[in-house]
């Protein structure tokens, strides 16, 4: 009962929600925990981590993320999503593809982001779409994001069909919002779909109405695609497992690889966890529990 569920999440549901439906797959007490959370009006990739992959469950979250997403210019909304009060607003001119191409690029690379108001992060211990929720004045810094990519793949006023590839953290209602503001007609998202987190993709997702025995699971390794590994014998995992460094079987031909972190696996392949290799030994810094 270890492993990655990739859930393909349907509109309307909160990440929760989900969440709650796995459960009942899985024997009770089973951990269970997901790697970044969706807005009810999104669909898509959700990542869920069963038994001992919520201990990597940061290695997920910090993988790069895309998106396909339907801006509606020419309004605004509480929400920056089409879920919010919308308000429509006055237009001057409508702006051009080419004004919108132009103005996309100022997206691209490392930005400083306003969150939405509505949004799970915290203000002095509570959420902030609670607070929102409740009137009260909710103001939120500037967090710096990453955003590899965005290409307009239809524009027909008021709707403008984009895809994105960014880093952790990243809002699409924030840039649909900002776009907006850029634009001088107000911006916001009215559909949202998250295709892919790293290697994981849309088309392995599992129906939240899936039968549990129908229900397979990815392995640890999936969390670490890009991550070089190495093999130990039976004597080193147990002296690994207790907090040992240890050689490794191939670390003599790794010794000057400039990669510090390395995935240990078992004889038989099975992630035991992860390590740093310094002066040729690995030394334990993640251990998954046998």
């Amino acid at each position: 009962m270890n492993g990655f569920l990739v859930i393909d999440k349907p509109g309307g549901m909160t990440s929760r929600d989900v969440v709650n439906r796995v459960q009942k797959w899985f024997p009770r007490k089973t951990k269970i925990g997901h790697t970044g959370t969706l807005d009810p009006l999104a669909t898509g990739v959700l990542v869920i981590c069963i038994g001992a992959a919520t201990r990597l469950a940061d290695y997920v979250q910090r993988m790069s993320k895309s998106y396909t997403s339907r801006f509606r210019l020419g309004a605004t909304s509480t929400t920056d999503d089409a879920d919010g009060e919308i308000t429509k607003s006055p237009i001057a001119n409508i702006p051009t593809r080419e004004q919108i191409e132009n103005e996309l690029e100022s997206f691209l690379g490392t930005i400083e982001q306003v969150p939405p108001t509505f949004s799970a992060l915290k203000v002095e211990g509570q959420r902030a779409h609670d607070l929102a929720r409740r009137g009260n004045e909710v103001k939120l810094e500037a967090r710096s994001v990453r955003i590899d990519a965005i290409r307009m793949q239809a524009y027909e006023w008021p709707y403008l069909d984009l895809e994105v590839e960014c880093g952790k953290g990243t809002y699409i209602r924030s840039v649909a919002r900002d776009l907006g503001a850029k634009l001088g007609c107000g911006g916001l998202v009215q559909t949202l779909r998250r295709t892919q987190i790293g290697p994981f993709r849309a088309e392995q997702g599992t129906n939240v109405d899936t039968h549990p025995n129908d229900v397979k699971l990815l392995p640890l390794t999936a969390a670490l695609p890009e991550m070089p590994g190495v093999q130990i014998s039976k004597e080193e995992e147990q002296r690994f497992r207790q907090g040992q460094a240890i050689a490794g079987a191939e670390t003599n031909q790794l010794r000057d690889n400039p990669v510090e972190e390395w995935a240990v696996l078992s004889a038989t392949g099975e992630l035991i966890g992860i390590g740093e290799l310094r002066q040729g030994l690995i030394r334990p810094t993640l251990v998954i529990s046998s």
